[in-house]
C-alpha cells in the first residue's frame, strides 16, 4: 500500500515521478473531479432498476475517492498491469479495473474543460519573424502522433490479410506496425492543448484527419492553423484561408536559400507543438503498445491532455510548491 495518497504525498520527488504532477498540481485536480466523481457514482447506483438498498448502504470502497483518482493518474503515467497496480495499492486487480473505469470518464471531462480555443480579443499578438509575415499572426499549431496497437483479429471466415494490404486497415507503412493516430492542436501563445481529435487508424493521412475533425472551421475569426509538410493545403480548409506550412523542395532542383530560411523560421514557430506532444508521450499509456484493442483510446488521450494542460498552467503561473 505504498502508493496510497497519505504515504506518497510525503515524498515529493516520487509523487512527481509516479504521476507526472506535483502535489500542488494534483490537489486542485482532486478538488475539481471529486464532486463530479461522487455525483456520477451515486447517479449510476440510483438509476439501477433492481436497486433495493438505500443510498449509502453496502460495503464501502477499499480505496477512498482520493486514492482512486491517484490510482488512475498513476496508471496513465506508468501504464502497469492491473495486477502490479493492485499490489502497489494493496487491492485486487478487479478493484483496480473498476476504479480506472470509474475515474477515467471524469478525467476526460476535466481534460475537455481545460481546452479553450484562442481568443483574438484577449491574446497579445506575437512579433513574427520577417520571413513569416504572410502567415497567420495568431494560430494554433497542429500535429499528430501514433501509438502502436495490437493487430486486429480477422474474421475466421475471411482469408488472413497480408501485412500492408488494404484490408489491414491499422497497419502504418510509416511506422511499420499497427497504430492509432491522434491529432493535437496547441495554442501558439502558451503551448496549452486546445483540441484533440478522435483516434483513427494509423494510415489515415494527417490532412484527411484534420478535415474530418472540423477544427479549421471551429477556429475563432482571425485565428489560423499551422502544420508541417503533411498538412500541405490546410489553408483551403479554413473559411478565411488562414493557414501555413513549410515550403516543399522543388522536384529535381536544389532547395532555394530563401526557402531554407523560411522553413527554419517555421520550425522555430512550430516547435511548441512538438514539445507538448513530448509531454503526452511521457505518459506510458500513450507510448507503450495499447493493451485494450483500440477501445477507449480517445478517452485516454483527452484525459492525458487535461493533465498536460495542468502542468503547463503551473509553469506559466510560476506557482511554488
Amino acid at each position: 500500500m505504498i502508493l496510497r495518497y497519505q504515504h506518497l504525498s510525503r515524498h515529493a520527488r516520487i509523487f512527481l515521478s509516479m504521476t507526472g504532477l506535483r502535489r500542488c498540481e494534483f490537489d486542485p485536480l482532486l478538488s475539481q473531479v471529486l464532486p463530479s466523481l461522487e455525483a456520477a457514482h451515486h447517479a449510476a447506483r440510483q438509476s439501477r432498476p433492481e436497486r433495493k438498498r438505500a443510498v449509502g448502504a453496502g460495503h464501502p470502497f477499499e480505496l477512498d475517492w482520493r486514492d482512486q483518482v491517484l490510482l488512475a493518474v498513476v496508471w496513465l503515467r506508468q501504464y502497469p498491469t492491473q495486477e502490479v497496480l493492485g499490489y502497489l495499492f494493496g487491492v485486487s486487480d478487479t478493484t483496480v479495473l473498476r476504479a480506472i473505469l470509474r475515474v477515467l470518464p471524469v478525467l476526460e471531462a476535466s481534460g475537455r474543460d481545460t481546452m479553450r480555443l484562442p481568443d483574438p480579443g484577449k491574446k497579445q499578438r506575437r512579433q513574427l519573424d520577417d520571413l513569416l509575415q504572410d502567415t497567420p499572426e495568431l494560430a494554433v499549431l497542429i500535429d499528430s502522433f501514433e501509438q502502436r496497437v495490437q493487430r486486429p483479429k480477422k474474421d475466421k471466415k475471411e482469408p488472413r490479410a497480408e501485412v500492408g494490404s488494404q484490408k489491414d486497415a491499422y497497419y502504418s507503412g510509416k511506422k511499420k506496425q499497427h497504430t492509432l493516430k491522434s491529432q493535437v492542436a496547441v495554442d501558439e501563445t502558451n503551448g496549452k492543448v486546445v483540441d484533440v481529435s478522435q483516434s483513427v487508424p494509423g494510415p489515415t493521412a494527417d490532412l484527411k484527419l484534420l478535415q474530418e475533425s472540423g477544427l479549421m472551421g471551429r477556429l475563432p475569426a482571425g485565428v489560423g492553423g499551422i502544420g508541417d509538410l503533411a498538412y500541405l493545403g490546410l489553408a483551403a480548409l479554413h473559411p478565411a484561408g488562414l493557414g501555413a506550412t513549410p515550403r516543399r523542395k522543388p522536384r529535381g532542383k536544389p532547395r532555394p536559400p530563401e526557402d531554407v530560411a523560411y522553413n527554419r523560421a517555421m520550425s522555430r514557430r512550430r516547435v511548441l507543438v512538438e514539445n507538448t506532444i513530448g509531454r503526452f508521450r511521457r505518459y506510458q499509456c500513450l507510448t507503450q503498445m495499447d493493451r485494450h484493442h483500440r477501445k477507449g483510446h480517445t478517452l485516454r488521450v483527452v484525459a492525458v491532455a487535461g493533465l498536460v494542460n495542468r502542468q503547463i498552467e503551473h509553469r506559466l503561473g510560476g506557482y511554488a510548491c
